[in-house]
């Protein structure tokens, strides 16, 4: 049955009706993917090179028409009360459509399913009874497994319905986590798809407390516009960053599930490690001093001094003639270069060709006709060669950086005014590196080097960057990533509560600035749909001391008896209690995560083994089999269980260098848990928790 034909109210098994209809959505799937497995490309490619790129298209469009056996074909319907224009709903003209992650149309071409991303199907989320769009019924399914068990109807256009809680919504929502982060198609909110909607050409910041979605809000993002500006997105690209691997390998079934298959995903550090291998670690102040915008200023400084005034002219020889340019002349096209504030490195190449056509217009004056290729020839001989090596010489951004941090004397010079002595002494090396490569580089260090390599050439331009977690983010990262999305857009996400580096975030306007993007719109959410209501309000207690003037997350979700704050009588039967309260967690269906402060987890793990109980590392994939993490406060954060047990409140706030920024990792470790909460302590919980 195609997905416009509307569905009689006569009906008598509606159940057995929509089963029908999922079966045969999932028969022709199968057979547009036998469709595309059998594509013959012989006859239609000129070259290898065009049957290459065309079997690589076909391959991937075989990938994105896999029926995943778990992942509901579709999850709503929408029933018009008036037909809808065929320009608006992917050809179809009637007035019932199904909606799915994906388009799936029958042998004639009829839609039996509308991609969630076409306008037709934009009413499933952001109709409503004050406003219903034109929608009569909206109806939404419920699986268990594949398979279609209930479905739920609300009549918005029916004034005599009272409005009510969608029970298959709070399911869908409340589902017991096991395995990656799944995609929230089916429960997208109206504020959250007016982000997922937004345009192309414009930068999106989201800050939203835990719960609340902004990741899974940024993932079908970029999903939603991949669909819109598909043509645009292939050629320049999108990428998503995340804060670390762990958090990467959670996150990156979302894209494939909905069909999209070439975001490619990264942390910072992956960025910019292009030119070298981090090795070393820096102390939080020196850390803090080099990832501060004023460094790259003192970089720039510091490449630019490698330019020196010519005292010398040039003298080219060209057969028997000889063809002098005076210093004053090349003077002025190196000023007239620096004022342009060039590139280095293109200016670098640059300088030669300006020598060499001061050559050429002193061969024409003489009755010569020299052409490009003379002018290119002239470019190349030795005297030039020289010249532009002793004025603007090429410089390797690694030796730069090397030279900034081992050279009192340099840093000093171009710091001048930008860093005080005391700044200057943080970040200097107490043993200066021989190399390039014997340096122990550090993260932030890597992050130097790409600005100064930026300095010396432009950074490749993505056409859309999803930064997740950026509230950890450094000015010097902010200005990393934005060279990456220099002439494209970004959808930024964040909590400027669970900033826990020592140079996180303050404000969203002084981020997006650095980015390079002080355009950007900045949305809030603060509907909380994972986090129990009970959980949540217990760590906002901690919201005035690590972030005064944040909105609290109001939870939708009572969940009764979801928090249980325990006191252990003692250190020497902790490690017992906390081994009791995991098992007491797995009592429950879906995951559960044991979370402690770093120093905490191998006394914890041992607990764990000798108790008899295996456990999962961050990112390792919960299945039915193995429920159990064990999670360091250092990479819970953007990580989700259904059950969470968190070891001494105490000691995750003494695990980071400042109370502050221990608070904010307790914020985050108190905020993981989807339906349960135990927290165990034998020391005194932090006074802002009592």
């Amino acid at each position: 049955m195609p997905a416009h034909a509307h569905e009689s109210d006569t009906t008598t098994d509606p159940l057995a009706h929509e089963r029908a209809h999922l079966a045969a959505s999932r028969a022709a799937l199968r057979a547009m993917r036998e469709d595309a497995q059998a594509l013959d490309i012989r006859d239609v490619t000129a070259n290898w090179v065009n049957a290459a790129v065309l079997q690589a298209q076909i391959t991937d469009r075989i990938k994105s028409l896999a029926d995943l056996a778990h992942t509901p074909l579709f999850f709503g319907r929408l029933d018009y009360l008036h037909a809808v224009g065929a320009e608006q709903a992917e050809g179809a003209e009637g007035e019932q459509f199904y909606i799915g992650r994906r388009h799936v149309h029958d042998a004639e071409g009829d839609p039996m399913v509308i991609d969630w991303r076409a306008p037709v199907s934009q009413p499933f989320y952001r109709a409503s009874r004050n406003d219903p769009l034109d929608v009569g019924r909206r109806r939404r399914f419920g699986y268990t497994g594949g398979d279609l068990t209930a479905y739920e109807d609300e009549h918005l256009s029916d004034p005599t319905e009272t409005e009510r809680t969608s029970k298959l919504l709070q399911a869908e929502i409340e589902r017991p986590r096991v395995g990656p982060m799944r995609d929230i198609v089916a429960t997208i909110q109206p504020e959250q798809d007016e982000i997922v909607r937004s345009e192309l050409g414009g930068t999106v910041c989201v800050q939203g407390g835990p719960g609340t979605g902004k990741t899974a809000v940024g993932l079908h993002r970029v999903a939603y516009l991949l669909y819109a500006h598909r043509d645009r997105l292939a050629r320049t690209g999108t990428l998503v960053i995340g804060p670390n691997r762990s958090f990467l390998h959670y996150i990156e079934q979302v894209l494939p599930a909905l069909g999209e298959l070439e975001v490619k995903q990264a942390t910072v550090e992956d960025l910019v490690t292009a030119q070298v291998e981090v090795r070393g670690t820096d102390e939080a102040p020196a850390a803090v001093v080099k990832g501060d915008a004023r460094m790259a200023e003192v970089l720039r400084r510091a490449l630019r001094s490698h330019v020196t005034m010519p005292v010398e002219p040039v003298m080219v020889v060209r057969g028997s003639r000889r063809w002098r340019v005076p210093a004053y002349e090349i003077e002025e096209m190196v000023r007239e270069l620096l004022a342009r504030d060039m590139r280095y490195g293109a200016a670098h190449e640059a300088l030669p060709q300006r020598i060499a056509h001061a050559v050429l217009v002193r061969m024409e004056e003489a009755g010569e006709a020299p052409d490009d290729r003379v002018q290119n020839a002239v470019a190349r001989t030795p005297a030039v060669k020289a010249a532009v090596k002793a004025i603007w010489p090429a410089v390797d951004p690694s030796k730069l950086v090397l030279r900034l941090l081992s050279d009192p004397e340099f840093l000093a010079a171009h710091a001048e005014g930008l860093l005080s002595e005391d700044e200057q002494k943080t970040i200097l090396w107490t043993r200066p590196a021989r190399s390039v490569k014997s340096a122990k580089w550090s993260a932030a260090d890597a992050v130097l080097i790409d600005e100064a390599a930026d300095l010396v050439a432009r950074t490749h331009s993505l056409g859309h960057v999803v930064i997740d977690e950026a509230q950890d983010l450094s000015p010097m990262q902010y200005r990393a990533v934005g060279r990456r999305c220099s002439t494209g857009s970004a959808t930024v996400l964040g909590d400027l509560a669970q900033g826990t580096t020592p140079w996180s975030t303050q404000s969203w306007e002084q981020a997006l600035h650095h980015l390079g993007k002080s355009d950007a719109v900045v949305e809030e959410l603060t509907a909380g749909f994972r986090v129990p209501r009970d959980v949540i309000a217990y760590a906002s207690r901690l919201l005035p001391v690590i972030s005064p003037g944040l909105a609290a997350v109001e939870s939708v979700r009572e969940s009764p008896g979801s928090l249980s704050v325990r006191e252990v009588a003692g250190a020497d039967v902790r490690d017992a209690a906390v081994v009791a309260a995991c098992e007491e967690s797995l009592t429950h269906e879906g995951s559960t995560g044991l979370i402690a402060a770093d120093a905490r987890v191998p006394a914890l793990a041992e607990a764990l083994t000798a108790a008899g109980h295996s456990y999962l590392s961050p990112g390792q994939e919960t299945s039915a089999e193995s429920r159990l993490t064990l999670v360091p406060a250092s990479l819970a954060k953007g990580l989700e269980y259904d059950y969470v047990v968190l070891d001494e409140p105490a000691a995750v706030v003494d695990g980071e260098p400042d109370e502050r920024t221990g608070l904010r990792r307790l914020y985050v470790a108190l905020t993981r848990a989807v339906s349960g909460l135990i927290v165990l302590h034998a020391a005194p919980l932090p006074k802002e928790l009592v």
